[in-house]
């Protein structure tokens, strides 16, 4: 009798557990994956959900003025296509929860969603299958996914005030003209947590092409203390001081998650050797703290063009230290960027979220499920019983 009534338990534990994996396997719109790290164990951020769960986001169609090519191209020549509007961003899984609503945003809010193209480099180190995941939550989008062999910058990166920082892929942005196709000659770069609420057209048609000393166009912070971003081994130097000298205009603080950058100069000029070369500076004189940025103040500081600041709302993740709320700056907002220490999408998780943080829960797609406690809490009643 006891054996009976064990058989009967466990196979209806068996049909429950079956019964709720078709469910989810076939519910409309959702798309599970299974994330494992290097090891092939899970990865332990989803340890108690075994399954990474976004939603398929809406479909977004053309306008009737937008320009229409032929579906039937393929690859090599759609990269061509003078009609898309090229967008470069990082997937990595800690942050791909923002890159999936920053890509949601993106489509949401423009007029010719078709005439996307998106561009995504993950770390070589990564065995996780970020084509699946976009293709799946995005069923129409264009995008390709590149390689990022992070061994090119690992001996380059120094130590910064804060441990994200020194992830490989903040660095990828400075090889964006060798990895994405040659064909490619101009990109919008987005860091994974920001949220665009306006045409992207509106920024792919920045003009780069007036001056030939132009190759990234940003918004500028003219009242920001440029100083700041360099050690006193650096402004004590005169070796260093000539840097800025002979610019048209002064140098101004500007950040990097928000660029257009035009690859065809970049790689004309040799513009990531020219990086590069700062950071060797930096692992033997020490001349700055913060990250990949410093080197592109360097480099650019003087020759960006200027976007307006509607662009990038950014700081809204706080200090880099610390994990503090900021409310959005005074003017017209096209873009929200959660720069700093703190994500809406932690924050909203830890039940502590900041005011702005509601303005990007909206375009999350991702489906939260604790289905290890579930299951645990069935098998337990089932038991008892």
């Amino acid at each position: 009798m006891k054996e009976m009534f064990l058989f009967r338990s466990i196979f209806c534990l068996f049909f429950f557990f079956s019964t709720c994996l078709l469910l989810f396997s076939s519910a409309n719109g959702i798309r599970s994956f299974k994330i494992r790290d290097n090891n092939g164990h899970e990865n332990n951020e989803f340890k108690d959900a075994s399954f990474l769960q976004f939603k398929e986001a809406p479909e977004y169609r053309n306008q009737q003025s937008c320009t229409v090519f032929d579906e039937r191209n393929n690859l090599q020549e759609l990269l061509c296509e003078p009609s898309l509007v090229h967008i470069a961003m990082t997937l990595d899984l800690e942050y791909l929860r923002g890159s999936l609503a920053a890509v949601h945003s993106v489509v949401k809010h423009t007029s010719c969603p078709e005439n996307l193209f998106f561009h995504f480099i993950i770390s070589s180190e990564s065995d996780a299958d970020f084509a699946s995941i976009v293709q799946s939550s995005f069923p129409s989008l264009k995008f390709k996914v590149y390689v990022f062999n992070v061994r090119l910058v690992n001996a380059l990166i120094s130590p910064s005030i804060r441990e994200a920082l020194e992830n490989p892929l903040n660095y990828a942005r400075s090889y964006l003209a060798d990895l994405l196709d040659q064909g490619v000659e101009r990109v919008i770069y987005l860091d994974s947590d920001v949220i665009v609420v306006d045409d992207i057209q509106k920024l792919w048609k920045v003009s780069l092409k007036d001056s030939s000393s132009k190759v990234i166009g940003a918004p500028e912070y003219c009242h920001a203390n440029f100083t700041r971003y360099f050690s006193y081994e650096f402004w004590s130097s005169s070796e260093f001081l000539k840097i800025f000298e002979g610019k048209k205009k002064r140098p101004c603080y500007f950040n990097t998650g928000v660029m257009v950058m035009d690859l065809g100069k970049w790689r004309k000029g040799e513009y990531t050797k020219r990086i590069e070369k700062w950071m060797k500076v930096q692992k033997e004189r020490r001349i700055y703290e913060l990250g990949s940025l410093p080197p592109f103040l360097l480099v650019f500081g003087g020759d960006v063009e200027p976007i307006e600041h509607r662009w990038n709302q950014h700081g809204l993740g706080g200090d880099n230290v610390a994990d503090s709320c900021r409310s959005l700056h005074p003017g017209p907002v096209s873009l929200m960027h959660w720069s700093g220490k703190g994500k809406p999408w932690k924050r909203l998780d830890a039940k502590k979220p900041c005011l702005v943080d509601y303005l990007w829960k909206p375009y999350d797609l991702y489906l939260q499920h604790d289905h290890h406690h579930h299951r645990h809490r069935i098998a337990k009643r089932l038991a008892d019983s």
